[in-house]
């Protein structure tokens, strides 16, 4: 999940748990406000489009305002960065089925990148087909009786209606809704 309500911040999940595996912030961290405005500046630099997963699992790819792309192997915990376009940020980013990675520029340049690996695709899709079999659309579901999830702890339906206190580590969502508990 990219977010960038207060920073640029990047949530990994594992699946089909929903475990949080990875949890960082993409630049520099939010200063508080008010916002100095050469951080503005840098954060509004970043692209919403920016990050993908490679063919393997487990490697998340991420574009920076640099030009570089930064493979990340989350398990391994290893992190290899990838000058891909000198003095230019990357704008997009994809993965297709080939293997390929498309990085895009901001004068309309496109780059395809060969990262083909091996790995357990089938298992991944296994996983996958599993998960889909057992559920429905969340349309045709009454969304106060979904559990939800912020990848380390887990809330189930009613739990919402009392929460009053947060720390700082909480996500937004969640300061927001015992802010709003607090008020009746």
């Amino acid at each position: 999940m990219r977010g960038n309500a207060y920073d640029n911040s990047l949530e990994v999940f594992d699946f089909p748990a929903l475990r949080r595996v990875l949890g960082l912030t993409l630049g520099e961290p939010n200063p508080g406000y008010p916002y100095p405005q050469d951080w503005l500046d840098r954060m509004h630099a970043w692209s919403r489009h920016n990050v993908t997963f490679g063919p393997s699992p487990g490697v998340v790819w991420i574009g920076t305002p640099e030009g570089a792309v930064i493979e990340l192997e989350i398990d391994a915990n290893e992190v290899t960065e990838h000058e891909v376009l000198p003095r230019s940020a990357v704008t997009a980013m994809a993965a297709v089925a080939t293997g390929e990675l498309i990085v895009a520029g901001p004068d309309g340049t496109l780059l395809a990148l060969s990262v083909r690996q091996g790995g357990p695709v089938e298992a991944s899709t296994a996983s996958v087909t599993e998960f889909l079999t057992g559920t429905t659309e969340a349309s045709s579901l009454d969304l106060d009786q979904l559990d939800l999830t912020d990848g380390t702890r887990t809330w189930r339906p009613g739990d919402l209606k009392t929460v009053t206190e947060t720390s700082a580590s909480d996500p937004s969502w969640l300061k927001i809704q015992a802010a709003m508990n607090g008020l009746t």
